[in-house]
């Protein structure tokens, strides 16, 4: 980041601008998991199929990793404030939407037209906060602030829809957003000045294109194996969007003014940060998820009980964010990843157990030790991302690494979702199921959330078989967090060998 010496200090009028962005970032983020503890109120009104509850939650995250390059794109040419305040009016409509849908299919499309306009919101409010602040310590501040509110809205979206489900309709979590929306449309263009870069390329719609067909068919497949479990069939979808995925990459190596930079990924720090980082979001999204609808679910706990409990683990979040540039400014920004790796890791490995023994106590605590690690994790992998880039190309570096947040936290809820509803139903095999109707044998096999319905309306809510799929669902679990602990030990052998290899401008990465 290039900022001019004596540089002009922000003003009141900049600070409040910030604070506008920031609210509406964590709306935005927390539109990602605030139907955690919605779900089991889904299910009951809208009866979706196994199939439309992943889509449910995951379309939302899928959209915004779809055209979040777009939008940022689309800002620099257009206007910056003006594609965010098109896209905080169509966000707010999609939530009125959202919150009134009738069918499970209704819900899905309002998720996708959330995320579409979603993805205007972060690339918009991350350049708006550059441009306003031209000091660089109050620069450095301010994006600190701002990724705290973007890390903060996947944390308190479960607690507010707590709250809210326990004395509201579900569709309450998505209403809360339109008097956000509505309070930045108002605020923005007196606030916020407007920027655009003139000398910007045109969009390149054959990429935003090839970039959808890519994302969202391999997406497809997935769910599809862990709906209905492995057919051939289901790997044409997965291919297809890997045969696409390298027709866009080709595609960007030739155009004049590519969506994503691809020469940055020769750099051996910026790729070994950028996959940490992916990684980091990918497991605290998905287990965050699981988390939820295991208070819910198998220990039993209402929606408030269940988001009061996860109180304290949102608190270590929350000091964490705005007090680890003390730990990065502490240990260096390559020693607080590689310890912030295995801190996660202890976390994730420690939540296994927990789930596996159904442990509530176990489980809160485990969050608490994850939140320890990921946030300086996050933070500082973010800082490495853009550092580690070249000075010129650290506008395309910041887009890659939102990039890679907003597509690790939605792939990290499809993918282990979709691997805790596929040892589900091994688990559930061999249940005896004699006395329920094919229907409700299907519904119990597919996922807890619908065995629970159909226990509860046919009264058969002490039958052994609801022992075996809350045992199940937490087998699942359990089986992610330790998938998770593998995986984050391999990631920080693995970066510890580049981060070795490099030499590190530290005075352009420092802390927050």
């Amino acid at each position: 980041m290039i900022v001019e010496g004596g540089a002009e200090k922000a003003t009141r009028r900049e600070w409040v601008g910030l604070l506008i962005l920031s609210i509406a970032c964590l709306i935005y983020s927390m539109d990602l998991s605030v139907l955690f503890l919605a779900m089991p109120a889904i299910v009951a009104d809208l009866d979706p199929s196994a199939t439309q509850l992943l889509w449910i939650n995951d379309i939302y995250g899928f959209m915004v990793a779809g055209f979040l390059v777009t939008m940022g794109t689309l800002g620099d040419r257009i206007g910056r404030r003006k594609v965010l305040l098109i896209g905080a009016f169509f966000f707010g409509a999609a939530s009125i939407f959202a919150a009134f849908a009738n069918t499970a299919s209704m819900l899905i499309v309002a998720r996708a037209l959330l995320g579409i306009a979603g993805a205007t919101i972060a690339p918009s409010t991350l350049s708006l906060v550059v441009n306003l602040f031209r000091d660089e310590s109050e620069r450095n501040r301010a994006i600190s602030i701002w990724g705290t509110a973007f890390a903060l809205g996947g944390l308190i979206g479960p607690l507010i829809g707590g709250v809210l489900l326990q004395y509201f309709h579900w569709g309450s979590v998505f209403l809360i957003n339109v008097p956000i929306m509505a309070a930045l449309l108002a605020s923005a263009p007196f606030l916020l000045p407007e920027y655009k870069d003139d000398n910007a390329g045109r969009l390149d719609l054959l990429s935003v294109a090839l970039s959808l067909l890519a994302v969202l068919p391999i997406v497809y497949g997935f769910k599809k194996m862990a709906a209905e479990g492995f057919e051939p069939l289901q790997l044409l979808p997965v291919v297809f969007g890997i045969a696409i995925g390298v027709v866009f990459v080709q595609r960007q190596k030739v155009l004049e003014h590519p969506m994503i930079d691809l020469a940055l990924f020769r750099i051996p720090a910026f790729t070994a940060s950028l996959m940490v980082n992916l990684a980091g979001v990918f497991f605290i999204f998905g287990i965050f998820l699981f988390q939820n609808l295991f208070l819910q679910l198998v220990i039993g706990l209402t929606p408030l009980e269940a988001a009061l409990w996860s109180i304290p683990s949102s608190l270590v979040f929350t000091v964490m964010s705005f007090q680890a540039w003390r730990v990065t400014n502490r240990l260096g920004p390559v020693r607080t990843v590689l310890l912030g790796l295995m801190v996660n890791a202890l976390g994730t490995g420690l939540m296994s157990i927990a789930a596996y023994h159904s442990s509530l106590v176990g489980v809160l605590g485990a969050s608490m030790v994850m939140g320890l690690g990921f946030v300086p994790v996050i933070l500082t992998t973010t800082g490495l991302i853009v550092g580690t880039a070249p000075p010129e190309r650290a506008g395309s570096a910041s887009a890659i690494s939102e990039t890679s947040a907003e597509f690790g936290g939605a792939l990290g809820v499809a993918v282990l979702g979709s691997l805790g509803t596929v040892f589900y139903r091994f688990g559930m095999q061999d249940a005896d199921l004699s006395g329920l109707s094919s229907a409700d044998r299907g519904s119990v096999t597919s996922a807890l959330g619908t065995a629970l319905e159909v226990a509860r309306s046919t009264g058969n809510e002490a039958a052994p078989w609801l022992d075996l799929a809350r045992d199940s669902y937490a087998g699942g679990f359990a089986l992610c967090c330790a998938l998770a602990t593998g995986t984050l030990l391999l990631l920080a052998a693995i970066a510890a060998r580049v981060y070795a290899r490099t030499e590190l401008d530290e005075s352009r990465i420092g802390g927050h």
